[in-house]
């Protein structure tokens, strides 16, 4: 196959991604498994009007499913450990036979060759305060930064102290990683070597090529097609971080150039990749679900245009604070601007905004996805507000 139509391209996409296939009637940890296999990672996130980031994108691809199963396999005992934290496309649970393949990563953090500017000091002048840091966690078992007397937040989320700077640059470095999480989201630091399984970190770390290549090949695979710069994006590889794995790809016969229709780009298929005669479904997507994260994707494969308006001020927002597109078999035809009430037990749908030419049975079909999260969320009531269509 030398060329795709931009239908082909979309469908392939929701192939690899995980869609079109019908829920299972009772989700367990093979299901979960499968999908973070798939997608290879969970990207997360603080926000919390709905539920936790790394919990949507299963809930769009399986529908209802106990989200301790997420937790055991990311945070449970360490003979079980099926998922490791580390920064991928951006902070991520990931499955955990990828961890020798970031360590080129965490290499070049202890050098300080990467990371935030406030973080690389440690790797040098400031090192004497990271490594009484990690004794002290090595004496004393798994901390969090509010265990360490200056480990409060100066102010706001990005303001952090000195002490979690230093544990954030030992977690870029690989020295440690999440033992578990407090109180729902506070990361509790350990050693990675009582963290991560033995017969995974006993594995040698392949070169920076070889993982950089193997990064590039799970791109590709999630992705279906893509272009140069979307299978990059996907672990955040920069360019010549991974220019060098594409034509060697496409050498091995395991990527597969072809062009799209409407793509001014070239693109390469992955020679697993599916395409469908049709994708069939309802899902309502995380901001950061896979299928949607890299907005110009987005708008080159659905004509979507979506951009996450939690920052914008709310008399300069379009479409409301937390709106996650709905996908509709092939075509992402509404938004919803959605909120679990907690306190009274009711999932808010603030706004609904059908798209041009959202085809008549959307606002049916949404309904049922709608009311589906409620029930995951444990939440008795779905709520409607306006509904809109958009320009």
């Amino acid at each position: 196959m030398t060329s795709l139509s931009l239908k082909q391209a979309r469908r392939v996409f929701l192939a690899a991604q995980g869609f079109g296939a019908r829920h299972p009637a009772s989700v367990g940890a093979p299901h979960l498994r499968r999908t973070v296999e798939r997608l290879g990672l969970h990207q997360i996130d603080s926000v919390n009007v709905l539920a936790r980031m790394h919990y949507l994108p299963a809930f769009s691809r399986l529908g209802c499913y106990d989200r301790a199963l997420l937790e055991r396999d990311a945070w449970g005992p360490k003979r079980s450990r099926r998922l490791f934290e580390y920064w991928a496309h951006e902070a991520s649970l990931l499955p955990i036979d990828l961890h020798p393949f970031f360590r080129w990563r965490m290499a070049r953090a202890e050098r300080g060759e990467i990371g935030w500017k406030g973080l690389r000091s440690f790797a040098r002048e400031r090192h004497g305060e990271a490594k009484a840091v990690l004794d002290r966690i090595a004496a004393e078992g798994p901390l969090a930064a509010s265990d360490f007397e200056n480990g409060s937040s100066k102010s706001g989320w990005w303001e952090w102290s000195e002490a979690k700077l230093a544990l954030e640059w030992l977690f870029w470095s690989g020295r440690i990683t999440t033992a578990t999480r407090r109180n729902s989201f506070e990361r509790v630091y350990d050693l990675s070597e009582r963290v991560i399984p033995r017969a995974i970190f006993d594995l040698p770390a392949p070169d920076a090529a070889t993982a950089q290549r193997a990064l590039i090949e799970r791109s590709a695979r999630a992705l279906g097609v893509a272009t140069a710069t979307d299978l990059r994006d996907y672990f955040r590889l920069k360019p010549e971080e991974a220019n060098h794995a594409i034509p060697e790809l496409e050498e091995a016969g395991v990527l597969v150039p072809v062009a799209v229709q409407g793509w001014s780009q070239k693109a390469w298929l992955h020679r697993d990749a599916r395409v469908p005669r049709k994708v069939a479904g309802d899902a309502l997507l995380a901001p950061f679900d896979p299928l949607v994260w890299e907005r110009s994707r987005t708008e080159r494969l659905f004509g979507f245009r979506y951009r996450i308006e939690i920052y914008v001020p709310a008399d300069k927002r379009t479409h409301g604070y937390f709106v996650l597109p709905f996908l509709m078999d092939e075509a992402l035809t509404a938004r919803v601007d959605l909120k679990a009430d907690r306190q009274n037990g009711r999932l808010l749908a603030h706004r609904i905004t059908l798209e041009p030419g959202a085809p008549g049975d959307t606002e049916a079909r949404l309904g049922v996805e709608l009311a589906r999260m409620a029930e995951w969320l444990g939440l008795g009531e779905v709520r409607i507000g306006e509904t809109v269509r958009g320009e």
